[in-house]
């Protein structure tokens, strides 16, 4: 941790202290020994600065967020950087059955249950406990009936930023009632440095470890088909710019509204820390590859921002952001045959993410 006036992001702590609930809000940067930095609040985990150097040594906010906790809380894209859960991403029709029960969520998007609810992960002030210069734990108790889930869920979630310049998201979880959960982290990455107007995605280079993909309703509900890229928009198997088919005639770019869809990752073994993406900012030459033990991950290319305002006099347009949200399926509990999101007492949920920040 270090002292605010040496923060490269510009940021100031009183800005983010407020209480919600009587528990205190504040802002927390972790450093490297290069001196490049990550910044976020307690309120939802929500990253708001990740500052990194570009191929020429100029050091700029690669992630969007706010800069101060008003905005952060009454944000025009709620999931803004943020922690999400109990469970990322949608539940077709808010309902799922565990143990002969029947459960009803939140219908927060149209008729589905998104993101854990209005009032899930991302809005909740949790514990920090600073671990060293590098690395703070984020710690949650989710209470049983929370956003009308089953089970009390306890949560960790450690941020640490490497030497590397490797952003490392380490998620543990139990419950005392089996229960379901899918975590993950929704960052809007903007490589080339937010600004004003923040520089669209189209000319990034993506390439995506994945030979399958999940096709979605209108509703972007699995449609419960596993389908081959080949041949389509979604193939990233070699890298190609994420603008060659953002606005391709096809109706699966028409159902997302561009890309918003989940990839089956390739993996050798279930759980294995590997490859999902890399992407690179040709302007700029940086590069962000990730690593995930998770099979799938939620590619969205910011296809409902209007240009609202975000931090330091930045502005976010649509498709100046892609997020690669490493997770399970989407609707999972009502897919059988998509890996488990069921969480049994006794036993343990973990997850590991890794953003790693480079150039070419």
């Amino acid at each position: 941790m270090t002292t605010e006036n040496e923060y490269l992001c510009g940021l100031k702590r009183e800005n983010f202290q407020t209480t919600i609930n009587g528990k205190k809000t504040d802002l927390f940067v972790i450093k490297n020994n290069k001196g490049h930095e990550v910044a976020f609040t307690n309120y939802g985990g929500a990253i708001v600065a990740i500052m990194v150097p570009d191929r020429d040594g100029n050091i700029a906010n690669v992630i969007q967020g706010h800069d101060n906790i008003q905005d952060v809380i009454s944000s025009p894209a709620p999931y803004l950087s943020t922690l999400i859960g109990r469970y990322g991403n949608r539940i077709a029709k808010g309902q799922f059955t565990l143990n002969g029960k029947q459960y009803q969520l939140a219908q927060n998007n149209g008729e589905n249950a998104l993101h854990g609810g209005p009032t899930g992960f991302h809005a909740r002030v949790w514990d920090a406990k600073v671990l060293n210069q590098n690395s703070v734990a984020l710690l949650y108790t989710s209470s049983y009936g929370e956003e009308s889930f089953t089970g009390e869920v306890k949560v960790c979630v450690e941020y640490t930023f490497t030497d590397n310049d490797e952003l490392i998201i380490e998620y543990l979880a139990t419950t005392n009632k089996k229960t379901i959960i899918n975590l993950t982290h929704h960052g809007y990455f903007s490589l080339a440095g937010i600004a004003n107007p923040t520089p669209t995605i189209e000319n990034l280079q993506c390439e995506i470890n994945a030979d399958f993909y999940l096709p979605i309703t209108d509703e972007c509900i699995p449609t419960g088909e596993i389908r081959l890229v080949k041949g389509t928009p979604f193939d990233f198997r070699t890298a190609k710019a994420i603008g060659k088919d953002i606005d391709a005639d096809d109706e699966q770019i028409r159902n997302g509204n561009g890309y918003d869809h989940c990839f089956v990752l390739n993996k050798d073994e279930e759980g294995e820390l590997s490859m999902a993406a890399k992407i690179v900012e040709p302007t700029t030459g940086r590069t962000m590859t990730v690593f995930t033990t998770e099979p799938g991950m939620q590619m969205y290319t910011d296809n409902d921002a209007n240009g609202y305002p975000g931090q330091n006099g930045a502005t976010f347009p649509k498709h100046s952001a892609i997020c690669l949200e490493c997770q399970h399926f989407p609707d999972s509990p009502n897919r059988p045959y998509f890996p488990s999101v069921v969480l049994k007492p006794y036993r343990k949920y973990k997850q590991k993410t890794i953003y790693a920040f480079g150039v070419e």
